[in-house]
């Protein structure tokens, strides 16, 4: 596997002050990706057809320090630089809600974008959040093979990696350790209306908005045409999607990996709250990991520091991941029924981008070295993808 990182340095330390401002898919068959292609397109078009309402003030955002000097200032560059599309100019393109990917017959060439995206709606563009999810990943993708192998086969690019294609099985592996969230398929949002028993697992009564389960589980959901379904264990079974052995397989690994995270994530003064993952088989019948893993899209992380005495006082937990995003559109719109919404302001979309940044200097130990902004990125990636398909020997 060939990746190209920089060399390990002393991470960024964190903490949290009150701001100075006012108020993908890796691997997967071509109809999956198809299906998955089709609901964000027209989204999209959802999005610019009409246009956004103006930025709601930014009140309240608690800002990150201990980042370079050097970061704070690309990030205020990057903010009219993002990268929103991509053209690689080779093989066939499916466009995902973050994810571009380009499908060159065996392997598939994955370019992550800085779209962010969330309640399934494209909601703003994040500087360098696409180069800190495709090097996250990659990070925790060389940490886990211990436990379960994964699709990746090269990182030729800050935005790009090449992965094996699989078969994917068609379930989302949901792993939660804590009650939370805010998206219609979040444990606290079925259980705050009464549910005690969500895909399959039961929850006693008297439970907190934050509080730590019991013991890790799985909530997995299934993919609709723009959106995700939560689903129990047995009725994936009996539907047909898995077969038992394979669910038994496939959930022990993803419960390994979440315990994996989280006490790596311990390590470094971190809480890894819950995260997805995805799984599918190569030509050789093997199972594989072949989704992003443990980054601030698809996890939850908050500090664990502070955790104990804001869940006492009832405060959110601090967080660096793209919560923080959603709770900033929860409290401006109503993100699921508004054809129309806020503009994410800038100093919020540079506050996203600096929590990412931080989130992978702590997690990888590695100063984040941002791709240069004067460099034509569609260039940049044909290029770097290019030599490494033809490393790995692709006609």
């Amino acid at each position: 596997m060939q990746i190209h990182m920089h060399a390990l340095q002393h991470a960024a330390t964190m903490q949290l002050r009150p701001a100075a401002h006012p108020g993908g898919r890796f691997a997967a068959p071509q109809q999956q990706m198809e299906h998955r292609a089709a609901a964000p397109q027209r989204q999209r078009r959802r999005l610019l057809a009409a246009p956004m309402r103006a930025a709601a003030p930014a009140a309240g955002i608690e800002a990150v320090v201990g980042l370079r000097p050097e970061i704070d200032a690309a990030v205020e560059q990057a903010l009219s630089a993002c990268l929103t599309d991509t053209d690689l100019n080779m093989g066939k393109k499916y466009t995902g809600k973050v994810r571009d990917t380009y499908d060159v017959g065996d392997k598939l060439v994955i370019v992550t974008t800085d779209r962010q995206s969330a309640f399934d709606r494209l909601l703003a563009a994040v500087p360098f959040k696409g180069q800190v999810l495709n090097q996250t990943s990659a990070w925790w993708m060389q940490q886990t093979g211990h436990i379960v192998q994964n699709a990746l086969l090269a990182v030729p690019d800050a935005n790009a990696c090449i992965m094996k294609k699989c078969s994917v099985f068609p379930v989302e592996f949901v792993c939660r350790g804590f009650l939370t969230g805010s998206t219609e398929t979040s444990l606290w949002t079925h259980y705050s209306s009464g549910a005690r028993q969500y895909c399959g697992n039961d929850f006693p009564d008297g439970m907190r908005k934050n509080q730590r389960l019991a013991q890790n589980v799985i909530t997995p959901t299934t993919k609709a045409a723009d959106h995700d379904v939560p689903i129990s264990p047995a009725d994936i079974v009996a539907q047909g999607l898995m077969s038992q052995a394979d669910w038994d397989a496939v959930s022990a690994a993803a419960l390994q990996l979440f315990a994996f995270g989280q006490e790596q994530a311990a390590q470094r003064g971190l809480l890894l709250v819950d995260t997805k993952y995805e799984f599918g088989r190569d030509d050789s019948g093997s199972i594989l990991l072949v989704d992003e893993i443990h980054t601030p899209d698809s996890s939850r992380y908050w500090l664990a520091d502070s955790y104990e005495q804001r869940h006492a006082a009832g405060q959110e937990p601090q967080n660096i991941d793209k919560e923080f995003l959603r709770l900033w559109f929860r409290a401006n719109c109503d993100p699921y029924k508004d054809e129309v919404l806020p503009e994410a302001p800038a100093e919020l979309r540079a506050e996203l981008s600096r929590r990412y940044v931080l989130l992978y200097e702590k997690i990888t130990g590695q100063q984040f070295q941002p791709a240069p902004l004067g460099e034509d990125p569609a260039q940049r990636m044909r290029k770097n993808v290019a030599a490494a398909l033809q490393e790995l020997g692709h006609a």
